[in-house]
């Protein structure tokens, strides 16, 4: 497993409709290395802060096995940080990562927290009004880490799984979870994740299921 790209970005102004849209989705790779500070990468930073950045989606990162499947699919050439990731990584897949697991990459330990659920700027970034559809469907959603231990990182890193949560519950069960909200089973399994972030927790939590000691005893309206 290794680090393909670092990718950073400063918030920009994109026009949309006669609208100003302030945006931190664009990211682009640079050759340096990086610092990891507090709940972000140096050069990097988030506009609407209630719905991205902050201690559990510091770094995003989004495997670089995907590009070839969004390449054919959206009929482009991409670059490494075309979905916004700061991180673009080889060996690390949705099913293999799971919530809790910590790896460490240059100097950085980082602790996977959730999945990425895209809002409306990844469609107007790569121009394709059915992105955010076609982006949940595919399960290729990449993943979210808060950072553990700050330092540095850059390209070519090797990533190593320092520890491995015992919950055993993989970003793609989350995945599907959000495709398939009435699965009880899968319900009490993500729950009961205590690295499980607060906003995935919330989310879940209000989305009709209630959870008891004894198991899932409600289905809400």
């Amino acid at each position: 497993m290794k680090l393909i790209s670092v990718n950073v970005g400063l918030p920009r102004t994109i026009t949309f409709q006669d609208r100003a849209i302030a945006t931190g989705i664009f990211k682009s790779p640079v050759s340096h290395r990086i610092r990891a500070i507090g709940h972000q990468l140096e050069g990097d930073a988030q506009v609407d802060l209630r719905v991205h950045g902050g201690p559990d989606k510091a770094v995003y990162a989004y495997p670089s096995e995907h590009y070839p499947f969004w390449e054919e699919s959206l009929w482009a050439k991409l670059t490494w940080g075309a979905f916004g990731e700061n991180l673009t990584t080889e060996g690390l897949t949705e099913e293999e990562v799971c919530i809790g697991d910590r790896y460490q990459v240059g100097s950085v330990i980082l602790k996977v927290s959730e999945p990425r659920q895209p809002c409306y700027k990844l469609a107007l970034k790569l121009d394709r009004k059915y992105m955010i559809e076609l982006f949940r469907k595919s399960g290729r959603s990449g993943f979210y880490f808060s950072v553990v231990r700050e330092g540095e990182l850059g390209q070519d890193d090797p990533i190593q799984r320092v520890s491995k949560s015992p919950y055993g519950v993989s970003i793609a069960d989350v995945n599907r979870l959000h495709m398939e909200p009435t699965n009880t089973e899968l319900f009490e399994r993500v729950l009961a994740v205590p690295d499980l972030s607060p906003a995935q927790r919330k989310h879940f939590e209000q989305r009709g299921l209630k959870a008891s000691p004894d198991g899932i005893d409600e289905i809400r309206d």
